[in-house]
């Protein structure tokens, strides 16, 4: 049934979270007395987001009988002939993004009434986690930039607000500001990429620029040979920089742990964190019109999943684990835009949506069985413990690695293939990062899964000692767990965090693993169904465009012959070799014979501190810019402020007066004869001044 869908139907996704987030904010909490209970608040958000995700389902499948809808709702004001308005564009790519979206926040809210069921902000958590999802689909749905903006920052402002949730723990409280801080150099970078369109296009709306884009290409920046195109797609991208986490802009993500477990699923798989990946896809027309800006995207995606991926070894804590695994697995999708396969680097987002989400919800269903401690260390033989949990988990990580029918496979070997067959400039480094980032990837994700789930139980003992753990830097904390304890101490938190001695784990309830058992459904079989539609098909004729310059779609199109068949040759593919030999890697290392990990230690402790201090990229940001930034305000506080403005404007222009005050003075004497002398010497020197204007000329 091709045809425009229904708009008012369409405003009923974002809103109906809106209203539950509104509803469950003002009546559940104490700006309106809680008027209702914990029952009703989560019930109103759930139900918001269910609605949402019905109708989201529902125009997918309008969309895949080729319905579509690109109009405007409201138009706020019109400045100049310039209109700001709010409207959707509802195409493939927005009606995929809508149903993962609202698909993984509702597992996320069900999933929340068991893990939060004990905090007395349960209400509160339930309005943040709807509004941002009200944020999200604002955003994917926009057909404007202003509204892309809108949604841009709110969804920035909500994981501010959600991160620092617990916000009488100080940990949190920097973690979120420093999230804030670090986006806002990111969206500096993005409004001025709007202002350039916005200035040369001279409209906000997606296809009136779009329209434009041939124009243009073929202009500079005034006063520059710079290509006007170029400078506005790497601003747009230094905005997904901050938003999608990429290097030098990671920095916030890993500390936004210090939120609850349910919003790292939110946040850190299928919406904040992805919504660049979203944008750039969304502004294919433009990308391609520039190979320098792509090739920025490439480089710096490339260094993002390689790097990023080493930090997840050394880490104990397992959400930071998880954490550092979505900063390397948004490097890859951003390698696959930067290599024009814009199609492969969104179904990476897709099929990443989901094992990640159940990946986070599972480090937080050990997490409640572990009693709030999330040290690696601790943990050990979980297996016959949590069962669902781990069997969930192990799905989870296949997925991760790229195992073959693993959805995870069917995208992360289309974005090496893709990145093969791109010739742009740092293409050789790209593909050698997401080559050896299979291998690492492997490493971290299943170190993290022999620690919890098998081995030695190391829990519910009197003393968690790690001296004589699998890893010999087991026994040192890093500094972000050193600087967690002691907030604790400071905060007076004396609930005992893990379990007591001879305590065993128990499975979550039901409400907990339901979500997992749904999440670990798509993470096996989405990227076997999808992959051919997504990526091989026309899901994204239309929405996505390639030029005919950049082939590595067509190459890819070349060497698929079905899902089966590429699941079956990946066996004897070399990302999949590189993943088995991290896997047994990690398990010889900490299942078998735990002093290799102490000899790398010993013999690489420099490579180990620089990787515990993640590169030192927060110190140099510290001096650097928080210090350059300070440095500067000294000095225009010392220059400005007390030399210039309060010492010769203020204080300078007093003493003046009080000087020529002191020199009339000493001429009023009451005698007539100063007086007449006063009078010549003036004479003199008026006489004096037209001889010598006379002599000049």
């Amino acid at each position: 049934m091709a045809g425009q869908l229904n708009p008012q139907l369409l405003l009923a996704v974002p809103l109906a979270p809106l209203a539950g987030s509104a509803i469950a904010g003002l009546f559940g909490t104490k700006f309106f007395g809680n008027k209702i209970g914990r029952g009703a608040s989560h019930s109103v958000t759930i139900l918001g987001v269910l609605i949402a995700l019905i109708i989201s389902v529902q125009t997918l499948l309008a969309v895949l009988d080729g319905a579509t809808y690109n109009g405007t709702l409201y138009n706020w004001m019109t400045v100049g002939g310039i209109k700001l308005e709010i409207g959707f564009m509802v195409d493939s790519l927005t009606a995929m993004m809508m149903c993962v979206v609202t698909f993984v926040s509702l597992m996320v809210h069900i999933y929340t009434i068991g893990y939060m069921q004990e905090d007395p902000g349960y209400n509160r958590f339930f309005s943040y986690i709807s509004l941002f999802t009200f944020s999200m689909l604002m955003l994917v749905m926009s057909n404007n930039f202003l509204q892309l903006f809108f949604g841009w920052e709110a969804v920035g402002l909500v994981s501010y607000l959600l991160i620092g949730f617990w916000y009488t723990k100080p940990t949190a409280i920097y973690a979120n500001m420093k999230a804030f801080l670090v986006n806002r150099v990111g969206d500096f970078g993005f409004i001025l990429g709007i202002g350039l369109l916005l200035a040369f296009a001279g409209s906000m709306n997606y296809t009136e620029v779009f329209a434009k884009r041939e124009a243009l290409a073929q202009l500079t920046m005034p006063g520059s040979s710079w290509m006007l195109l170029t400078v506005a797609c790497i601003c747009l991208f230094i905005g997904a920089m901050g938003k999608s986490a990429q290097f030098p802009l990671h920095v916030w993500l890993p500390d936004s742990m210090e939120g609850p477990t349910p919003i790292s699923a939110l946040i850190h798989a299928a919406t904040m964190v992805t919504a660049g990946i979203f944008m750039v896809a969304r502004m294919s027309p433009l990308f391609e019109l520039s190979d320098t800006a792509l090739s920025f995207v490439l480089v710096i995606g490339s260094i993002t999943a390689l790097f990023m991926g080493f930090l997840g070894i050394i880490q104990n804590d397992i959400k930071r684990v998880v954490a550092y695994s979505t900063l390397s697995q948004l490097g890859y999708m951003t390698v696959a835009l930067g290599a024009s396969a814009y199609q492969v680097g969104v179904f990476h987002l897709m099929t990443h949506a989901f094992f990640k989400a159940l990946l986070f919800l599972a480090a937080g269903a050990v997490i409640i069985s572990m009693h709030h401690d999330q040290d690696i260390r601790n943990m050990g033989g979980l297996r016959k413990y949590l069962p669902i949990t781990w069997i969930t988990s192990l799905l989870g990580s296949l997925a991760l690695i790229g195992t073959p029918f693993f959805s995870g496979f069917y995208s992360k070997d289309s974005i090496i293939e893709a990145v093969a067959a791109t010739h742009l400039p740092g293409a050789g480094f790209a593909y050698f990062s997401v080559l050896a980032g299979v291998f690492v990837t492997a490493f971290y994700s299943f170190r993290m899964y022999f620690l919890v789930f098998h081995g030695e139980e190391r829990f519910g003992k009197a003393h968690h000692g790690h001296d004589d753990h699998h890893d010999h830097h087991a026994a040192h904390h890093t500094s972000d767990d050193i600087h967690g304890h002691e907030v604790e101490e400071e905060a007076g938190h004396e609930e005992h965090h893990g379990l007591a001695p001879g305590e065993k784990p128990v499975e979550a309830p039901l409400v907990v693993t339901l979500p997992l058992i749904l999440l670990a459904i798509p993470s096996v079989i989405i990227g076997y169904l999808a992959i051919g539609p997504m990526l091989h098909g026309d899901f994204f004729k239309g929405v996505i465009f390639v030029g005919e310059n950049h082939h590595a779609m067509e190459e890819l199109g070349h060497e698929f012959h079905g899902a089966m068949a590429m699941a079956l040759h990946g066996f004897t593919s070399l990302p999949f070799w590189l993943a088995l030999a991290g896997v047994v890697t990690a398990y010889y290392c900490y299942m078998i014979n735990p002093r290799v990990p102490a000899w790398f230690y010993s013999k690489f402790h420099g490579i180990y501190t620089l990787l515990d201090n993640k590169y030192y990229m927060d110190r140099i940001n510290e001096v650097v810019f928080a210090g350059g930034a300070r440095g500067l305000g000294r000095g225009l506080w010392n220059v400005g402020d007390r030399a210039l403005i309060d010492g010769l404007l203020v204080n300078g222009s007093a003493r003046v007066v009080g000087w020529f005050s002191v020199i009339s003075r000493a001429f009023q004497t009451g005698y007539i004869y100063h007086y007449a002398f006063t009078m010549i010497l003036g004479i003199a020197l008026y006489l004096g001044y037209l001889l010598l204007a006379n002599y000049m000329k």
